[in-house]
């Protein structure tokens, strides 16, 4: 008997699962780096999301991992980096379809009235309506020097251009843009003390004050609490500065994952066992320090379905844009080809 080759597709299509990742849940006109999903999109993947996936825990689909026992259709969802609107849009999208995910929370902007470097970055070169001419001042090694020139007015059509761009797929269309990615991929691989005295000096220039934007900001303490219980959600581990952290050595990872877990222990009163590479930057020596850290799983942003033969410490994510339900279905069937 000779079996149809589509047999064995579905078979091994069966035996694949989806991490979804989420950012900001929020209507969002600025948004480079395209991770921003309204609130309005996310009930509809939701939706979707109930009616023909099963969604997992993602702590449940680490235990498949760990016992070979993927099943089909399996879907874990994941928000990264604590912002607000996770605990005021999300959540209750989550609990109206009654649906699992994992938050991870790296520590530093939790409670503070501040914004994320790049949040702040994005705002002042792209979006502050004058700035200097000249920029000149060099991050380490690394040389920042530009003539805005007739940038330096912004007018209706350069918001238009910079509002559609994403930088993460298409060079930068105007000297701003260009200007803000030299500066991003210039504080990306610093620490978090080095990148906010960069920010100041940035500040400075432009002549802008620190004015955290609301919509910016991340959950306080007592939210974080409020969410963890709940028994739909979980909260893990992003580090404890969102630092890139390939870019650092081993003690430094060490130190950035022990504090991280400590607060959140502390602060939730459970046991810290997952994490996720802030960028999805991680090496040899982060794997280790979270194994030595008694992280018992760790997740990517690497675009990967997840399968019995996955590893533990590479569980791949895809990132989910801000697209609507056919759209979304589209990701979700692509997806699981690759």
């Amino acid at each position: 008997m000779i079996l149809n080759p589509l047999f064995y597709i579905r078979k091994y299509l069966e035996h694949k699962a989806i991490v979804l990742m989420y950012h900001r849940i929020a209507n969002s006109q600025a948004d480079v780096w395209d991770i921003a999903v309204s609130p309005e999109n996310l009930d509809q993947h939701l939706k979707f999301l109930k009616k023909t996936r099963r969604v997992l825990p993602l702590d449940e689909l680490v235990k498949e991992v760990r016992n070979h026992s993927i099943k089909k259709n399996s879907i874990a969802i994941t928000f990264d980096d604590g912002y607000a609107d996770n605990f005021y849009s999300a959540k209750p999208l989550l609990e109206k379809y009654d649906l699992p995910a994992t938050f991870f929370i790296p520590t530093i902007n939790i409670g503070q009235s501040k914004e994320f470097w790049w949040d702040e970055l994005e705002n002042i070169i792209l979006y502050k309506e004058t700035l200097p001419s000249c920029i000149n001042f060099n991050v380490h090694d690394i040389k920042i020097e530009f003539d805005l020139g007739k940038e330096i007015e912004l007018n209706a059509e350069i918001i238009s251009i910079q509002l559609r761009w994403k930088a993460y797929e298409e060079p930068p269309p105007t000297l701003r843009c260009h200007v803000f990615l030299t500066i991003w991929e210039a504080l990306k691989p610093l620490c978090d003390e080095q990148q906010q005295e960069y920010l100041k000096k940035i500040r400075n220039w432009a002549g802008c004050n620190i004015s955290a934007r609301p919509e910016y900001l991340c959950m306080s303490v007592e939210q974080l609490k409020r969410l963890g219980e709940n028994n739909l959600f979980d909260i893990q581990a992003h580090s404890a500065s969102h630092a890139a952290l390939a870019f650092h050595d081993k003690s430094f990872q060490e130190k950035e994952l022990l504090e991280n877990k400590i607060f959140l222990e502390k602060s939730l009163n459970k046991s810290i066992e997952m994490i996720a590479y802030p960028y999805g930057s991680y090496n040899t020596d982060t794997i280790n320090a979270a194994i030595g850290g008694g992280y018992t799983s760790a997740f990517t942003t690497d675009e990967e379905t997840v399968i019995n033969k996955t590893q533990l410490y590479r569980i791949g994510r895809f990132q989910v844009k801000n697209q609507g339900a056919i759209k979304f279905e589209e990701s979700l069937e692509r997806w699981l080809t690759m």
